[in-house]
């Protein structure tokens, strides 16, 4: 069987920026084992297969796999896979529902002059606080010093909107230039709540870049520790906790989150987190996909 595939690179709007994504579209029949063979094979962060949905109400299931393992929610993911979609479809819908194992996943078409543009995910699960880290143990997976980790509005937490991240706030620009990936330190911190990655983040942002923050994210990939250029699902969870500690009890906070910069894939996230009477209810991610090759394979299925 003819089984169609495109990929995008998402968050970005040019062309080898943000997180490259492949969607296979024709998905029907695949064993789990053959879709994870088939994401090693593309070895992209994460590879998604469109299939029917299990309710006719919503508009498809949608399954993620990195190199190492199936996940139960990711964030560029979900905004490639709909822009795909949407790019597919002869009338584009102005949204989406994706059943995954997290739970449903709305998404929204992002649109210019009725062309799709983009997408923007509402995290499945409500903002989950977990467990505490010590600054030396945040610092010792970075590969920084104590100096460098703020505790002032935060500590080092694990947090989740359907995947769980450890989150930190690094004290500069600099030390996030800085910052390199410490196998002992992930060793001793993770696994931990079901997370092995750790997501930090900056204040410090000179106007040049353009963003309210700069973040980086290192998790385990293929061979060993490696980075993530855009991180949808890790953003939703730092936004929400920071919508969470925001003084404001009602409304919507949003933050442009640049990420990718130091590694040559420049990526930008927008995310929305609103609140009431004092709660995250919802916590948003969403940015442009650029479409960059298509193609198919043949491969009986086995499920």
């Amino acid at each position: 069987m003819q089984r169609r595939y495109i990929t995008v690179d998402v968050f970005t709007d040019r062309a080898f920026g943000g997180n490259p994504l492949a969607v296979v579209l024709d998905a029907g029949g695949l064993s789990t084992g053959q879709m994870q063979a088939i994401a090693t094979e593309f070895n992209y962060s994460e590879t998604t297969f469109v299939l029917p949905p299990r309710d006719g109400a919503h508009d498809a299931q949608v399954r993620i796999f990195t190199v190492r393992a199936e996940l139960p929610f990711a964030g560029h993911p979900n905004v490639g896979t709909a822009f795909v979609l949407a790019t597919q479809a002869a009338k584009p819908p102005a949204r989406l529902k994706f059943e995954e194992k997290a739970g449903l996943v709305p998404v929204e078409i992002l649109s210019e002059q009725g062309r799709p543009i983009g997408a923007e995910l509402t995290a499945p699960q409500r903002l989950i606080r977990m467990t505490q880290f010590s600054a030396e143990q945040a610092a010792s997976c970075i590969s920084l010093s104590l100096a460098d980790i703020k505790i002032d509005r935060h500590p080092p937490l694990i947090v989740s909107v359907g995947l769980p991240f450890l989150v930190a706030e690094v004290a500069s620009r600099d030390a996030l230039r800085r910052a390199r990936p410490d196998a002992t330190g992930f060793a001793c911190a993770f696994p931990c709540d079901g997370c092995d990655a750790v997501y930090f983040y900056t204040r410090d942002v000179p106007a040049a870049e353009s963003c309210d923050l700069q973040a980086r994210m290192f998790h385990p990939g293929s061979s060993g520790l490696s980075e993530d250029p855009a991180t949808g699902s890790a953003t939703a969870a730092a936004a929400a906790l920071l919508g969470h500690l925001a003084s404001e009890r009602d409304g919507e906070l949003k933050l442009r989150i640049g990420q990718g910069v130091d590694m040559g894939r420049p990526s930008l996230l927008l995310t929305r987190v609103r609140k009431e009477n004092g709660v995250v209810v919802s916590a948003h991610v969403g940015g442009a996909c650029v479409q960059m090759m298509e193609g198919s394979f043949r491969l009986a299925g086995e499920g």
